[in-house]
Parts: C-alpha cells; structure tokens; sequence
C-alpha cells in the first residue's frame, strides 16, 4: 500500500526540521553504546555495592559471567488503581529473566500521582510538573549504569510521558513498557456523567454522587474511560514500545502475567550483548512519533498528548509541532467511539477488535509508517495480532481482521468521521488546540460574549450565582505553566455541560489544559502567550466578542481596541504555597511553552 502523501510529506517535515538536534542526540546515543556494558568497568568496590543484596545465584551471575542485568523503574503505589497491580511485577521480572540466564533488579521508583484524586484540588498545579520529575528520577535510577536494557512500569497521565522521557536520555538501552492493563468494566461512563451533573446542578446528594463514583472507579487497573492514560497505552503500541497487543488486559490475569514476563525477556533479548540489538533511540524515531500522532486522531484520544507527545520528541532531538497534528488529524479519520467520544469504555473498545484492528487497518490504508523498529519485531506488521494462552503458554495470532462492533469500531473507509478532530487554532488570540471528536458539529463555531476568570472556583461561584446565562465563552486565564504549573480544568465540566443543555452556546478559552476525558464542550486549551506572559487572553474583559471556529481553525478577538490594552496581572501568591508547591518555583520559572512541550528540558 502507498503511504499517504500528507504522512509521508509531515514526516520529511519533522525529519527535516530535527535534522540538527535529532543528529547531535544520535552522536551522544553512538558514543554511549561504543562503551559497551559499563558494570564491567566499574571498581570491585562498586561492583560489590551494586549486588550486596542481590539473590545468591544472580549475585554470581553478576560478578562473574556477562548475563544481563535488566534495570526495573517502576511507578508502583497502591493508592492509584492503575500502578497497585506493579506491586507484583518484579518477581515476574525476575523469574523470567532469570529463565533466560539473565538478571534482574528494580533500579529505582519514580512518583505517581492521580489527576483523578487532584481534579479541582491544589495538587492539580503539580500534575504536569509531575512528569519532568518523573524522568530525573528515572534518570537517577538508571544513573548507576550497570544495566544492559530497562523495563518501565507505568500508565498514567504524566507517568508514561515521562518514563519515555528519561528512557531516551539512556536511549542506548533497549526498553519495553510493561502496563499494567485496565479494570474490569464497572458503573457506564455515560450514568456517571449523568450523577455528576445533577450533583452540579443539585438534584443528587453528595452520598449518591459517592455511590456512583465507587460504582465506576471499584478495583485494579487503569480507569476504563479513553482519557490519558489510556491514551498512553496505546501511544506505546503504536510506537513499538509495548509488546503486541498488551495495552489493554485486564490486571492480575495469566495472559497479563505471560505478557510481563515475555516483555522482561524481550528487553533483554534486545541489547548490545545479543543478535538483536535494538535501542530505544532505534525505536523512537521521527516515523514513530508521526505514528503515535495518526494513532491519536484515529482513537480521539487525550488533548494532554499534544503537550506531551512534544516533550517526548524533543528528549530524542525531534521537534514536533502543533501543525504536524493538524495536518495529520485532516486526514485521519475518527475510526473509534469510546467514552467520553461514545458510550463504550476501553474493554469494550478491546473486544471489539481494538487497538490491533486499527493499526492493521490504518497499515492497509497507508496511514502508518510500517517498516519503524519495534520490540515487537517485523515493524508494525507484528501489532496486527493479538496475544493468547495455550496450554499455559504465550502466542501471538491473527487478530480479528474486522469490527466486531461498528458502533465502537469502524474501518478507514466507513469511519465515525473524516477526520481525527485535533484541531490547531490561530488568531488574534493567539494559538490553541481543540479536540472536536466528541463535540457535536453545530457546536463547532462559537461567537459570544466573554466572561473572564482568573480561577475555576470563581467560574464555579459565577455558576452558582446564577450569572452565566445566555450564550457565554468562558475564559479562565492564569491557568499557563509559568502561572500555575498549567493545571486541567476538567472540574467545569458538568458546569459548562449544564449550560449547553439548557440550550447556550458555550466554549472555553484557557491557557490551561482541559482533560484527556474532554468531551462535548468546545474547548479552545493550552492558549499561547499564556496570560503570564501577557499574551492577549491577558487583555480580554467582560463582554468582549470572541470567535471560536474549529472548522475554519482560528481564534479571534472581534472586539476592536483589545490589543492596545496592558494586559493584567492577577494575584497569584495563593499558588505559590502548600501541598509541596513551594518547592515547584524554579519549574514555574524556567518552564516552556504549551507548544515547545511545557516542560523544563530547554524547551
């Protein structure tokens, strides 16, 4: 099949435009691996500290023979569903390893936090910071260079994109991401929505909301709605970074465990010392993140990747930009509806033919770049199939080949919409992106009335107040990186929900970020120059008229005049300190741009 020419012209784009620093991050990876495995050149004595605790027999193993020692940087804590189950996966690791004459050692544990838990809360300004300290520490772990390849445990929303982070400043290292898989289906995405919104609107008790909530988020694993994190898993399939087909089973079943095990085996097949050498920096190439991008638009999945996708090119000398998106969403069509673009969750999404349906499909249609390494081998020919038990043991078979149900699932030539619905906009605003999959199409311009806010709770006492009536554009402002570390403003939700299904026209406008959940209200997000930067969201006033218009991709002031305005200031002391954000200050102040990926990595 002929490779579509926009994917095909976007790549030789980004390839072009990295040339440069994707060449120089090489030369580092080159001089890396020329050292060879560099346990081998350290003293006895530091020899001695790295494996005093180890097991008898790899202790041996260690200091006597060249087996491979495979690191493990694990996000496990049992406060988060989706991580609790990595509390099993080092002896997994181990014993498999151990099977292949090599070993195995936790290499060290990077924080994980919940965007569910801090939805709304202060912590939430700590959420996006999260993912840059994520790879320092998984730097740190990995800094004591005795390991020949990596394993990560992660999932989340700034856990993955931070694991993949780190994993390239040791990109001479193979790697394999081993999820952990989601739950099992709990309470329907859409009656949990419904519960939110009558608490919004008082017409639930708080107890009732409760009962709802526990209904749906009830065990192990990662949240079944298509936000982040799920997302994440299926970045790490379209990008060859997980073994096929493993995004999405079920925690704390054998076929998962099979999976852990024969990724740990993967990871250390792959390094210098074998046949096979493939290393991350090998993997994550400018074709696999053009990829991850199709992959995106073609599952609606999470506007946070649009920061995040940026950060992670950029830690391997690749440079992305939101156009790339743009262009690419253009001619990718929307081949998936899982909540909140549909009513389905990520397992029913799976059994449906899933994420290798989607990848063989867009392959037979020239919408994937087929011949990227992957762990998996055989390029992205290999995602195609779908992992099995037999007899106890792990095999790998021919997928469905269709939809098993066209209402979650649809081929490139019958798909849900034509385009994948990442949307850049740009104007006398600025810049923004919208993500329009799950936004009804009448909803896709917006000409109204400002009410301007420098923080979510004012929106919600406004609400609250009564105020918000007839057609309204929210703008929240002070939500940017430098401001407040860039928190989500997914808690407005059943707010602006409310106000659409009274019959208002209703957007929002923020240079903050919204969810991977966001769902039917148009939302014009991660606004470049943020108000902390004076951009022009900082001039706007009560009763300006914007226009937010997905299908024409612009985002503009009609109110004469704004721009000659000084842009205001807003009192920001109330998010300097408490719950650890004082310690966040050098990160407000050195941080990047929404576009150049908001991370502290010289972007």
């Amino acid at each position: 099949m002929t490779l579509n020419p926009v994917l095909e012209r976007v790549t030789d784009n980004i390839i072009a435009r990295s040339e440069q620093t994707r060449g120089a991050y090489l030369q580092r990876m080159e001089a890396a691996r020329s050292k060879g495995p560099s346990r081998a050149h350290l003293s006895c004595s530091g020899q001695a500290h790295a494996y005093a605790a180890a097991d008898p027999g790899d202790k041996a193993a260690l200091a006597t023979t060249d087996a491979g020692n495979l690191a493990i940087v694990t996000a496990y804590n049992d406060m988060l569903s989706a991580h609790q189950p990595f509390n099993r996966f080092p002896e997994l690791i181990r014993d498999a390893v151990r099977s292949a004459g090599g070993t195995a050692q936790v290499a060290g544990g990077v924080p994980a936090m919940c965007d569910g838990v801090t939805q709304g809360e202060a912590g939430m300004e700590l959420s996006l910071f999260s993912r840059d300290v994520i790879a320092l520490a998984a730097s740190v772990a990995l800094s004591h260079d005795t390991f020949d390849a990596a394993v990560f445990l992660g999932v989340c929303d700034k856990i993955v994109p931070g694991l993949v982070i780190a994993a390239q400043a040791f990109g001479h290292l193979p790697a394999v991401f081993l999820p952990a898989g989601p739950m099992t289906s709990g309470l329907p995405n859409d009656e949990k929505a419904l519960m939110r919104q009558k608490f919004a609107a008082g017409e639930a008790t708080r107890a009732e909301l409760m009962q709802a909530e526990m209904a749906s988020y009830h065990g192990p694993g990662t949240c079944t709605f298509y936000g982040t994190a799920n997302s994440n898993q299926m970045l790490m399939e379209f990008m060859g970074l997980h073994l096929p087909g493993a995004s999405f089973v079920n925690p704390n079943t054998d076929l998962r465990d099979a999976l852990t095990r024969e990724g740990a085996r993967r990871a250390l097949s792959l390094s210098a010392q074998g046949n096979n050498y493939t290393p991350v920096c090998k993997v994550l190439d400018e074709r696999a993140f053009a990829n991850g991008i199709v992959g995106l638009n073609a599952t609606g999945g999470s506007t946070n990747l649009l920061i995040h996708l940026i950060a992670m090119a950029r830690a391997g000398g690749i440079i992305l930009d939101w156009q790339d998106f743009s262009a690419l969403s253009d001619v990718t069509p929307l081949m998936a509806r899982v909540y909140p673009n549909g009513l389905a969750d990520v397992n029913h999404f799976h059994a449906a033919g899933g994420l290798g349906y989607m990848i063989g499909n867009l392959l037979e249609n020239g919408l994937l770049h087929p011949d990227t390494p992957t762990v998996g081998g055989d390029g992205l020919h290999a995602y195609r199939q779908e992992p099995v038990l037999k007899d106890g043991t792990l095999h790998w078979q021919d997928g469905a080949g269709r939809s098993l149900n066209d209402k979650i699932l649809r081929p490139v030539t019958d798909p849900f919409q034509p385009s994948g619905g990442l949307v850049r906009l740009a104007g006398s605003l600025g810049t923004a992106v919208m993500k329009i999959s799950a936004v009804a199409p009448e909803h896709h311009t917006v000409e109204a009335p400002v009410r301007v806010f420098d923080s979510q709770e004012a929106v919600k006492d406004a609400f609250k107040a009564g105020e918000l009536t007839g057609d309204v554009i929210i703008v929240v402002r002070f939500q940017g990186p430098k401001a407040n570390g860039m928190p989500e403003l997914h808690s407005l939700t059943p707010i602006l929900s409310i106000l659409q299904g009274r019959g208002q026209k209703v957007a929002l406008v923020t240079d903050g970020r919204m969810s991977g959940a966001s769902g039917k209200i148009p939302s014009a997000i991660h606004v470049c120059p943020e108000a902390m930067e004076g951009g022009a969201i900082a001039r706007l006033r009560d009763g300006d008229i914007l226009r937010v218009d997905a299908g024409a991709g612009t985002l503009n002031i009609l109110t004469d005049g704004v721009a000659d305005r000084a842009p205001a200031t807003a009192d920001l002391s109330a998010n300097q300190f408490g719950v650890g954000r004082e310690l966040f200050a050098s990160f407000r102040n050195t941080v990047g741009s929404a576009e150049t990926g908001a991370t502290i990595f010289g972007g």
